[in-house]
């Protein structure tokens, strides 16, 4: 197998800004020539192995930060915006690579730009239908910037995470829900159990905080390490927001939960001991949540955040949808996007996973930049709590790169060398190159399509 050439030619520039080197400077410490560094800063030449050496000793540079990045993620995002029909020769993946290697501010900066244009369109598309039904106003909202937030930090928040982890470890041998309820205590709060409905997991009222006796214990366990975040850690949480530099709001009030709820996953999985749990379980989700008293829904959504520089996990891709397709949740540190402007591909099994309950499913899959990956979904439905009570649907999709698989349990007795048996999926159909898809809903919006006079498959046009 090759190995994957690395342009970074963005990271060494900032790492020479970040030493005050100039650039003669800079390539003394690195151990080459000065026309050699101005091709690699250029992204003209590929990072040499002796200079991601001398990076990591010299810099301290994290080197796995450096194959998969803001890069990868922003051809990705790029190609879809690009493939937008108001660009009538959108640039090949080459461009692509070379603007968010060498231009990254600038291809942030035109997602930027292109998300306003499709809010703004949006917009106006709610204002015509509210119109229609004789509303008074139309809204709209911006989950979409904090998304891109936690996707950009690779869902990795270092000052919350290791905050986290202090609290958990301060009692490591008490449960989260014990640990919440302490703090609540101490912080001068009462703690009782009562029953309270079916939906609600906890009421306040003044010094009071009241437990559903009916919600589950991970649940309690979550929204109390999330009210505890609000209460005693807001000043960090005001200052992660501060760096963050939100447009709006709106964005920053989600993004203030959003930071909640990530401490109370990191505080009910403290990294460190989470990461060495996961590895020697081979990130089996079940035993992973009887250790650690959580649900398999936050144990693979913490599983996505072990992005710690210097003691990295395995890069996956974590994805919620409900029964209409529409992705609730979402992250990636691999190479694998998601759909931020179309449906997601319906070749996948997390689709699946609504039908086969309480049952994971294993998929060999190989995406259109002949990428492969062990994705494994399940159905995480929450029920009501009695009789007509209505019930919460959502499906589950953990993955990672075919180079990892053999680190998760569920790829033992799967024939990973055997290419057969990975099945093509992609972002989106609009978007998506493949010519003999039985699933594709739409034409990609970025080709010429035909109509032949005789049709021969299940679609009736053709495309190159």
């Amino acid at each position: 197998m090759a190995t994957q050439k690395i342009y970074a030619g963005a990271a060494l520039r900032e790492t020479r800004a970040r030493a005050k080197l100039t650039q003669r400077a800079f390539a003394d410490r690195l151990g080459v020539s000065l026309p050699y560094l101005s091709q690699m800063e250029n992204n003209h030449r590929p990072v040499s192995a002796g200079v991601l050496l001398k990076l990591a000793s010299e810099f301290s540079l994290d080197l796995s930060a450096m194959a998969v990045g803001d890069a990868d993620r922003m051809v990705v995002d790029l190609s879809e915006a690009l493939a937008d029909p108001m660009f009538e020769a959108p640039p090949g993946m080459i461009d692509l690579r070379l603007a968010t290697t060498n231009a990254p501010a600038f291809a942030r900066a035109f997602l930027r730009l292109y998300r306003a244009h499709r809010e703004g369109q949006e917009r106006l598309a709610a204002l015509d239908e509210a119109l229609g039904a004789g509303m008074q106003n139309a809204t709209s909202s911006p989950w979409e910037e904090v998304r891109d937030f936690f996707h950009y930090c690779d869902n990795y928040i270092d000052a919350v995470d290791r905050a986290a982890e202090r609290f958990a470890m301060a009692e490591p041998d008490l449960p989260p829900l014990t640990r919440a309820i302490n703090a609540l205590r101490d912080s001068g709060l009462r703690v009782v159990t009562a029953e309270l409905g079916n939906s609600t997991v906890y009421r306040r009222d003044g010094d009071l905080i009241t437990l559903n006796a009916a919600a589950s214990r991970e649940t309690l366990a979550f929204q109390l390490l999330h009210l505890i975040a609000l209460e005693t850690r807001g000043n960090l949480l005001e200052a992660t927001l501060e760096l963050a530099r939100f447009r709006s709001t709106g964005a920053r009030d989600i993004a203030r939960v959003g930071l909640a709820n990530y401490f109370a996953g990191a505080a009910m999985m403290p990294y460190s001991h989470f990461l060495a749990t996961a590895r020697a379980e081979r990130h089996d989700l079940e035993r992973l949540a009887h250790f650690f008293h959580a649900s398999l829904e936050q144990v693979a959504h913490r599983l996505s955040t072990m992005q710690r520089a210097g003691n990295k996990g395995v890069p996956f891709f974590f994805v919620r949808v409900d029964q209409a397709g529409t992705i609730t949740k979402r992250h990636s540190a691999t190479r694998l996007q998601f759909a931020r402007f179309g449906g997601a591909c319906p070749l996948w099994t997390v689709h699946q996973a609504f039908e086969t309950p309480t049952r994971f499913l294993r998929q060999l899959a190989e995406t259109p930049d002949g990428k492969r990956y062990l994705c494994l979904s399940r159905d995480v439905s929450k029920p009501g709590g009695a009789f007509g009570a209505p019930m919460r649907r959502f499906a589950i999709c953990l993955g990672c790169e075919i180079t990892h698989a053999r680190d998760m349990v569920y790829a033992d007795g799967l024939d990973l060398g055997n290419p057969g048996l990975f099945e093509p999926i992609g972002i989106s159909c609009r978007i998506c190159p493949r010519t003999n898809c039985h699933q594709r809903s739409v034409p990609p919006v970025d080709r010429e399509i035909r109509i032949p006079r005789d049709r021969e498959g299940p679609l009736p046009y053709t495309f190159n």
